[in-house]
């Protein structure tokens, strides 16, 4: 009898440990990108940050995000351009103004302590990489970070360290300076390089030039679109994503990179907008001269991670074959795709704009389509596109001559779904050079970016 007794008292007690959750997914999107705006928390079905890319039955994709690393089908709603874009995001990922959003009980998020990783043996507390110096983490600028391993901490960019050093006394790589005066891309990043970038991730301050443009929900800062640095206080984007946007609800991001941390070794910065000036040709039905500048209320200091990019020449068009795109848009097309966490790149050859556009009449554009001559062509690779989210975004071509200079060709516009055999669609930034002059004289502003 004692022995049945034990037995079912050993019986009860392991049918009271608590079993292993499964994950719930929708509250993970959540957590990484925000609820879109307006949506009540407690009844938020995932649907990945991001809203329908139709808004409203048009064919087209209006600068849609990230990059498509796989397919992505044609949006089969017969119509017409998307009548304004700009609403693409329909909320979009918001980012994160502080540490990472994933909180490993483990780790007990930055500063917090890891003694369950060793049964208690051990106790370490999560800290920057670059403020450990324990015989695992490399301090001369030679880091190399893997973004693919299972972190220990909230993300990739912090360790689990026994003793962390004091930042007054941590050996931080220091700052190298200006490389050029406008478009030096960082190839291998800055202050450390990353693997298992298997998804097209940028390295660290690779395009220093790259702006986010955000819009202020509440107490988050919603991902809009992306943009460029063109001056300390001038930001390159496309019309569609800031009309009719009043100017200052609109934030500027540079030096970005991980969304979801600010463990990245120099920090980004953030200005609001002052004044937006949409070109007076833009035309909002067919996305004619969709271009914008965003004068800034202060401007952007330089930093290794924080830089302009050198524009064309009035009417100088690249034939480059390995221009490159940047961006946080989505990977795919439609619900199933994701914003992305990291900045993303992809690399494009341009596209002869007669080529272009008999591409395009083989669509549901049909044999008369004719390709406006304020956009220029690149991509029709399958697989490789810019996407949803990524409208306003630079698609930057090398210099003739210049081994790592880049000058902006183009501006994410539109495309026939993503990541299929049609070239994405974008605006071609040497046609308006004379009008961006212009505008800067009316501001009085240097024009920093010839090449």
């Amino acid at each position: 009898m004692f022995r049945l007794s034990l037995l079912a008292a050993l019986m009860a007690l392991a049918l009271a440990v608590p079993r292993p959750q499964a994950p719930n997914l929708g509250q993970l999107s959540t957590d990484v990108f925000g609820p879109p705006p307006g949506t009540d928390q407690n009844n938020y079905n995932n649907n990945n940050g991001g809203g329908d890319s139709n808004n409203g039955g048009g064919d087209f994709n209006n600068g849609g995000g990230g990059f498509n690393n796989g397919g992505g089908s044609d949006n089969n709603g017969g119509g017409n351009f998307n009548n304004g874009g700009g609403d693409f995001n329909n909320g979009g990922g918001s980012f994160n103004n502080g540490g990472g959003d994933f909180s490993n009980p483990n780790s007990g998020g930055t500063g917090g302590s890891d003694g369950d990783f060793d049964g208690g043996a051990s106790q370490c507390t999560c800290v920057p990489y670059f403020l450990c110096d324990n015989g695992t983490i490399i301090t001369d600028g030679t880091n190399i970070i893997d973004i693919r391993g299972k972190p220990e901490c909230s993300t990739a960019l912090e360790v689990c360290c026994k003793a962390p050093l004091d930042k007054k006394s941590a050996n931080v790589p220091p700052p190298i300076g200006r490389q050029d005066n406008c478009g030096h891309r960082n190839e291998l990043g800055v202050g450390f390089r990353i693997k298992g970038d298997v998804n097209n991730e940028a390295q660290f301050g690779e395009f220093p030039w790259m702006v986010g443009v955000l819009l202020k929900d509440n107490e988050h800062f919603v991902y809009k679109c992306g943009g460029s640095l063109i001056h300390p206080q001038v930001v390159l984007t496309a019309a569609h994503c800031v009309i009719d946007q009043p100017a200052d609800t609109i934030h500027a991001r540079a030096g970005e990179w991980d969304t979801q941390t600010k463990n990245e070794l120099y920090p980004h910065q953030q200005q609001v907008v002052r004044t937006v000036v949409v070109h007076e040709q833009y035309y909002r039905g067919g996305l004619f001269n969709d271009v914008a500048l965003l004068y800034l209320e202060n401007p952007f200091e330089f930093a290794d991670n924080v830089d302009i990019v050198c524009l064309p020449q009035q009417d100088e068009l690249s034939n480059s074959e390995n221009c490159l795109a940047s961006g946080w848009g989505k990977d795919k097309f439609e619900k199933e795709g994701n914003y992305q966490v990291i900045l993303k790149k992809v690399e494009l050859p341009m596209v002869e704009h007669h080529t272009c556009q008999d591409k395009l009449r083989t669509t549901r554009l049909g044999q008369y389509f004719k390709l406006h001559e304020s956009f220029v062509c690149a991509g029709g690779i399958q697989g490789r596109d810019t996407c949803k989210g990524d409208g306003g975004s630079p698609l930057v071509c090398p210099v003739p001559g210049k081994k790592g200079k880049y000058m902006q060709s183009g501006i994410v516009a539109w495309g026939i779904g993503c990541g299929n055999s049609n070239p994405g669609v974008y605006v071609n930034v040497a046609r308006f050079r004379h009008w961006i002059d212009s505008q800067m004289q009316n501001f009085n502003l240097q024009t920093e970016y010839n090449y």
